[in-house]
């Protein structure tokens, strides 16, 4: 329960806001990202996984595809932090709606449906995210989550290996349990 709470906090406050709108990712954006990702994997130290993390999240922002999608993001996380969870699916209803190839916007609704317990849209707004963005270990974690909520730890276990295996400082880390012996999970 401990991991949980904290899970959701981080969402709440570590989630940057939105940047300048951008175009889908250019080949300048596609190397940043892979740039991020390695730094990520191969980060010393916790802190400076976690700046690095960070970066990676605005990265995430900045890729909406422009000012409008931007401007009903940046409402959302309002709503979001003042705990009006139905304002902010509202607001990211339309979002999706809008800018359905905008990774951020299917994981920001993802957040939303979790803190609101609908677990079984929220992992199908995951699922999308996943899809567009395959290396979003926030997703990955809040998945995991999800599913060890539902008593699914075998499937929940595999999300949160895989987030770990991207980014290896995760807090969500200390919620793995050991393999059994000869076996993957």
């Amino acid at each position: 329960m401990k991991h949980l709470i904290a899970f959701m906090l981080m969402l709440m406050v570590a989630v940057p806001s939105p940047g300048p709108a951008q175009q889908p990712l250019t080949s300048d954006a596609a190397i940043e990202r892979a740039w991020l990702f390695k730094a990520l994997e191969t980060a010393p130290t916790e802190e400076t996984a976690t700046a690095i993390a960070n970066q990676i999240w605005r990265f995430w922002f900045r890729q909406g595809p422009n000012q409008e999608a931007n401007r009903i993001m940046a409402k959302a996380m309002e709503r979001r932090d003042a705990r009006d969870f139905a304002g902010a699916i509202e607001q990211l209803d339309t979002l999706v709606e809008i800018a359905p190839d905008w990774a951020e916007a299917w994981n920001q609704r993802a957040t939303v449906l979790f803190f609101q317990e609908k677990d079984d849209n929220s992992l199908d707004d995951v699922e999308k995210v996943l899809e567009l963005e395959p290396k979003h270990f926030g997703a990955l974690a809040g998945k995991a989550v999800i599913l060890m909520r539902q008593g699914r730890m075998q499937l929940a276990q595999q999300a949160l290996r895989r987030a770990v295996d991207i980014h290896p400082w995760l807090k969500e880390r200390g919620m793995l349990l050991p393999e059994p012996p000869g076996q993957k999970l």
